[in-house]
């Protein structure tokens, strides 16, 4: 059955809706953690998997874990699995040692779950007061931005054009010359210490 997109995980519950799947095709989609192929061992008539082109396919352990999850399985991304493969399988994630690891490395990728609560502790996005009051003084047009106010539809295309860029009027670097053709230059003063 061909998808509409890429498939970026696998739902729960696969083995009470396919309980006798034996091949399952996941080729060219987007797979990214070992934690994410998870709900295959719950196909316990699962032989024949194929996650190719799938970034998890890179991560380290990659073959040792599918084959830790999904015991039964024969061919894994169309090459056999062989007994020494199933022994190291075995031995890596056997124990407490083992155990920690797979829980390590079965990470999962971050998923919208319906129904669940949105995460509460992501920063506040958008400007800091500064560039808040910097934004206002730029429209308003002070005294201290030397370059008019913001009245003429050129003037608010440019500032909306600033904004977009992640620039804040008036607090942009000038280098070159100011509106009346003179340089900012500093004079050094020198005092005669007599």
């Amino acid at each position: 059955m061909p998808l509409a997109g890429p498939a970026g995980r696998i739902g729960e519950g696969l083995d009470q809706a396919l309980p006798y799947l034996t091949e399952l095709i996941l080729t060219n989609n987007s797979l990214v953690e070992l934690g994410d192929l998870d709900p295959l061992a719950s196909l316990k008539s699962l032989t024949y998997p194929s996650i190719l082109r799938n970034p998890v396919t890179n991560k380290k352990h990659y073959r040792l874990y599918v084959t830790y999850k999904v015991p039964q399985v024969r061919v894994l991304d169309f090459q056999k699995v062989k007994l020494k493969e199933r022994q190291e399988a075995e031995k890596m994630f056997k124990g407490k040692r083992g155990a920690q690891l797979a829980k390590d490395i079965a990470r999962r990728s971050k998923t919208f779950n319906p129904g669940a609560g949105l995460p509460t502790d992501k920063k506040k996005g958008g400007p800091s007061p500064g560039d808040v009051e910097a934004i206002k003084n730029a429209i308003a047009g002070l005294p201290w931005w030397r370059r008019g106010n913001a009245s003429t539809l050129a003037e608010v295309e440019r500032l909306k054009g600033l904004l977009q860029s992640g620039q804040i009027p008036g607090r942009e670097r000038r280098s070159g010359p100011t509106d009346d053709g003179e340089e900012d230059t500093e004079e050094d003063t020198v005092t005669n210490g007599s």
